[in-house]
């Protein structure tokens, strides 16, 4: 039997003006809800780097091969669950979807016939169904707070129509045709939103700073080289939602008056960088990228470059000079890169993480945004732990919230035979923590006052 790879496509043509974005995203959403509320079954498999390793691909392939003809079989993202891959979510007409993990080749014969209920992790649906719970009640997704990461799971990274079903672009429309650069900025201000990637300076700052600058042409740049040892967070953004950080540099652009945006990816991602060049190439076969982006006068070129490896060229101003094609170093400061950055000229540079929480922070406003968090510290973070605990994988949790919580609640605790002695906090950039510390909050000044450091948000 032959089954659809996916819900039936959109035609991609540029757009011309607001109208065609608004009646665009009508298709799109229209198309959304019809496959959820249509009568085909939707079978959707997590695959991402982690999965990959555990044979996603494989189970892909087993469920394209025994899928009926009126199935649709989804290549989604990994959820940040590592634990449960490769997963599986199927989903029959009248039913909600339920989530299936870990699942082997063998097993997918079972789960489709509903004979693997032991398999049932969870339902994506607000109530139990039959004996199954609903996902969000199970301790590691229970108690994080989706916001950058709430399409992890949930739509085809390669799909533009699903991006923009879910939300995507309406913060870059909004910016386009409703906000002045001095507005848009100061959303972004009201957020607090702290730089996400190291040192946590203010993103409104920033930005303010790059707009005010005087010489043209201005750049935004996209840090995603993650060099840290065991931190993934920028990875797991790239493979699950593209289209958001790719709405996020835009956002940038035109806020900050910069005509031209790069995103600085790690060489060692392969898939991240296949799934982001797809999003920059759908973005500009829609006219989101290019040339009077939807009749607004407006100009924003984009460029994707890659890293060699190099963990010095996670520092801004190394990575720029590996921009530009020159070997990556650190230089002294000043002049900052708002006043010299790429070829000398005023450059914004921020991290993937930050960047992909600015949609929402437009949409929404900075001071909902700014209803996350603590005094200090505002909004979500990605997490990442690397050791012997029961569970792993990338969450995203409210800043504040205490380390014993994080790695208990969330990741389980420890696994058997293992006693907590301490963890290196920020990747490798800072001091350790010990057991006396566990019930120190997550944010940037607590962990910043006992010689610890958030930076990257991951635990070894």
């Amino acid at each position: 039997m032959v089954n659809q790879s996916s819900s039936e496509s959109i035609d991609l043509h540029t757009l011309a003006s607001k109208e065609d974005f608004l009646a665009f995203q009508q298709r799109a959403s229209d198309r959304w809800t019809q496959l959820w509320d249509g009568p085909n079954v939707v079978v959707s498999v997590g695959v991402g780097s982690s999965s990959i390793a555990r044979g996603a691909l494989d189970v892909l392939d087993r469920c394209r091969s025994l899928a009926g003809e009126s199935a649709i079989v989804r290549e989604v993202s990994g959820n940040g669950a590592f634990w449960m891959e490769p997963w599986i979510e199927l989903k029959r007409p009248d039913e909600p979807p339920v989530i299936y993990g870990p699942v082997s080749v063998e097993d997918v014969r079972g789960v489709f016939a509903g004979e693997r209920p032991d398999l049932a992790v969870g339902v994506r649906h607000a109530e139990a169904f039959g004996t199954v719970p609903p996902i969000t009640e199970h301790p590691f997704f229970r108690l994080q707070t989706s916001i950058v990461s709430r399409n992890a799971g949930v739509i085809e990274p390669d799909s533009i129509e699903d991006a923009i079903a879910r939300g995507a672009y309406a913060g870059y429309f909004k910016v386009l045709f409703e906000l002045s650069q001095e507005e848009a900025i100061a959303e972004v201000t009201a957020a607090q939103v702290r730089g996400r990637g190291g040192g946590g300076f203010p993103a409104g700052v920033k930005w303010e700073s790059g707009r005010k600058a005087r010489a043209t042409p201005k750049f935004v740049v996209c840090n995603s080289h993650e060099g840290e040892p065991n931190v993934y967070k920028d990875r797991h953004l790239h493979e699950c939602d593209p289209h958001r950080i790719m709405e996020g540099i835009l956002i940038a652009c035109i806020s900050c008056g910069a005509e031209r945006g790069y995103n600085y990816i790690g060489g060692e991602y392969p898939l991240a960088i296949r799934r982001f060049r797809k999003a920059v190439a759908d973005a500009e076969r829609l006219g989101l990228i290019g040339k009077n982006i939807l009749g607004t006068g407006k100009n924003v070129a984009f460029r994707v470059r890659t890293g060699g490896g190099a963990y010095i060229c996670g520092e801004a101003s190394a990575l720029m000079f590996s921009v530009m094609g020159v070997r990556g170093q650190p230089r002294t400061k000043p002049p900052r890169s708002v006043e010299e950055g790429l070829w000398k000229r005023p450059t914004i540079a921020n991290n993937t993480e930050t960047l992909a929480a600015i949609p929402d922070i437009i949409v929404n406003g900075g001071e909902w945004f700014a209803g996350f968090g603590t005094e200090g510290s505002k909004g979500t973070k990605l997490m990442t732990v690397q050791g012997p605990m029961k569970r792993l994988g990338v969450v995203e949790v409210e800043l504040g919230m205490t380390l014993r919580t994080l790695l208990d609640d969330v990741y389980g605790g420890m696994r058997e035979g293992y006693t907590f002695k301490g963890v290196q906090t920020g990747g490798v950039s800072a001091g350790p923590l010990t057991d006396k510390h566990l019930d120190l909050p997550v944010d940037f000044d607590s962990l910043a006052d006992v010689g610890g450091m958030l930076g990257s948000g991951g635990w070894v």
